[in-house]
């Protein structure tokens, strides 16, 4: 459902959504079908605005890339609460429980907003793509209803994580972690399932000759695309906030304001590079394995990510550049000889297929998609060479207590506080761009799927409003929550 599917898919919500808006007209004005649209008066709509295949795909952009920043963090930072009060448990430390203590509350804040932004999104679904749930909805419900599952569990085991504090024991608590962590993730990868579904549909055959859809949900939950997606968008998460994190505290060290809380900072920026280093390091070859399988799966996005139009062997991977669809070539980018048959086949002589083997309608917006695709690459590159840095420094100094980490180092960690972030939006950009212009791979079009309402940009103004109200909140309260500072137990 994104923004950047075929101009021959807006051409045809448009052509849609202005038929729908003269039948409205002779409705109102008691005319007859057959009356010639001269006659018939125009009525005021925001389709002169916007489409409605363009307002509703906006509004899910801004939907999903609002509730991911949320999501990502009721994924990550509960495994880095875990990490600290196992610390305290294990030695007394006290700034290990101020963290503790601390992100907890920033886990509770950031669980209610996203539960807010969640429920948005399952309106918008049927609001803006009755044509999709139609379809869908007998095969993506299980996962959603397992999510919600998931969702209640957390919500249950959150609330006695922050009341718990001095009414259940510290292996007790502890526990209560376990489970917001684990149910975190479980509604994460739920989710997943029916996205992953959408790039490969299995376990659903269209009505044909008067027979009904033959689906089937099972096939649809455990659809192979699965484990892969919920592997590698996972890590993301955990590499986002742990790469963030690590930026604050490396920011709150630089500073230097409070030399008394040294160490708290420190064991911070510590905690959140044992997560950040260790997704980075992973992501890459989750990443492989999606690319290997987009070869045989969804040849059209690969090539579109990779901004390669010929079908060709010995195919070159291309580092950066902008595609030209009209001339077809990518121009100014850098070529690495056989560097994506290898990528994608492990044989260097394999062939690739590019976009000349699809027709025109099926290509997915190729410029959108392998911009994202380069700034998510180029992201998680320089995380991985950062997460290196700092084990090299980590290893260096290994024999000295507590020692400091270079200034230069901790400069390159403030820089990638935002990286990850950018790099997890960008991914979920090749995800849905790549996928277009089908919102179903292959069965159904986005331009098919849209509500036949004219007036979505209605619905966009009050979302982006609800949305706006949303991360002011977020922004006061955490900002709040920094200016207290650490809370130590008496």
């Amino acid at each position: 459902m994104s923004a950047g599917g075929d101009a021959e898919g807006r051409d045809e919500a448009e052509a849609h959504a202005d038929a729908n808006t003269r039948q409205l007209a002779r409705q109102r004005c008691g005319r007859r079908d057959d009356t010639p649209d001269i006659l018939v008066p125009r009525l005021p709509t925001y389709t002169s605005l916007m489409t409605s295949l363009t307002a509703a795909r906006v509004q899910m952009e801004l939907s999903l890339g609002f509730h991911m920043l949320f999501a990502s963090v009721g994924m990550a930072l509960p495994v880095m609460l875990l990490m600290v009060e196992r610390r305290w448990m294990r030695t007394g430390d006290r700034d290990a429980l101020a963290l503790a203590k601390t992100w907890s509350k920033a886990t509770a804040v950031l669980f209610a907003i996203g539960a807010v932004s969640g429920t948005a999104l399952s309106f918008e679904l049927g609001l803006l793509w009755p044509r999709f749930m139609e379809v869908a909805g007998p095969l993506i419900g299980p996962a959603f209803a397992l999510e919600g599952y998931a969702f209640f569990v957390e919500a249950i085991f959150l609330g006695l994580y922050l009341y718990g504090w001095d009414r259940l024991s510290p292996r007790a608590h502890w526990w209560c972690g376990v489970a917001v962590a684990v149910s975190g993730v479980a509604s994460g990868v739920l989710v997943l399932s029916a996205n992953a579904w959408m790039q490969d549909p299995v376990g659903y055959q269209p009505a044909t000759g008067g027979a009904p859809a033959i689906v089937d949900p099972a096939a649809a939950l455990f659809n192979p695309a699965w484990p892969l997606m919920a592997l590698h968008s996972t890590l993301s998460t955990y590499q986002a906030v742990g790469f963030a994190a690590a930026g604050i505290y490396a920011w709150a060290i630089l500073r230097r304001r409070h030399a008394h809380r040294d160490h708290y900072h420190r064991l911070g920026l510590t905690t959140a590079m044992a997560l950040g280093v260790t997704s980075a390091i992973l992501q890459p070859l989750s990443g492989d394995l999606l690319a290997k399988r987009a070869h045989h799966r969804q040849p059209a996005k690969l090539a579109a990510m990779e901004g390669h139009f010929k079908t060709e062997r010995c195919a070159p991977l291309r580092i950066g550049g902008l595609p030209d669809p009209g001339a077809q070539v990518t121009r100014y980018a850098l070529e690495l000889p056989c560097g994506l048959s290898f990528l994608a086949t492990s044989d260097p002589q394999a062939e690739v297929l590019g976009l000349d083997r699809f027709p025109r309608d099926q290509w997915p917006n190729v410029v959108v998609t392998h911009l994202a695709f380069q700034v998510m690459v180029g992201g998680g590159v320089v995380m991985l060479a950062v997460a290196a840095w700092y084990l090299f420094e980590r290893w260096r100094r290994r024999r000295i207590a507590d020692a400091p980490l270079s200034r230069a180092l901790l400069i390159a960690m403030v820089g990638c506080a935002p990286l990850g972030f950018i790099a997890l939006e960008a991914g979920w950009v090749v995800t849905e761009a790549g996928r277009q212009p089908w919102v179903i791979y292959g069965i159904l079009r986005t331009a098919d799927a849209v509500t036949p309402v004219a007036d979505v940009t209605g619905s966009l103004i009050v979302f982006t409003l609800l949305y706006a109200a949303l991360l002011i909140i977020v922004v006061m309260f955490l900002r709040r929550l920094a200016v207290k500072g650490a809370e130590y137990p008496a």
